[in-house]
């Protein structure tokens, strides 16, 4: 399944796989997010499935918001190694 993205108001719902065939297209859409915002939510309750290069992506977007000191709310159950990754990351 491919990757769509959907934008309104800084609340963007990602729907479909996000994968290393189609990261490139979530890389672009979240280049300079920051840029405009001070605070950004991304749905994956839509996220049908994720492989690592997913992950990382999603947790590059953190590192931004903590960077540049903005807000990034991910919301949605999603899949489980995404949720997996971000606890570990809380723990260390």
């Amino acid at each position: 399944m491919n990757l769509e993205i959907t934008n309104a108001n800084n609340y963007f719902n990602v729907k479909g796989s996000l994968d290393r065939y189609n990261i490139h297209v979530f890389k672009k859409q979240f280049k300079n997010v920051f840029r405009n915002a001070s605070a950004i939510t991304v749905s994956i309750e839509n996220l049908t499935s994720i492989d690592r290069y997913g992950v990382s992506a999603i947790a590059q977007l953190q590192n931004e918001a903590l960077v540049k000191n903005k807000r990034l709310s991910i919301i949605g159950f999603g899949k489980n190694s995404l949720f997996n990754h971000f606890k570990t990351e809380e723990a260390a």
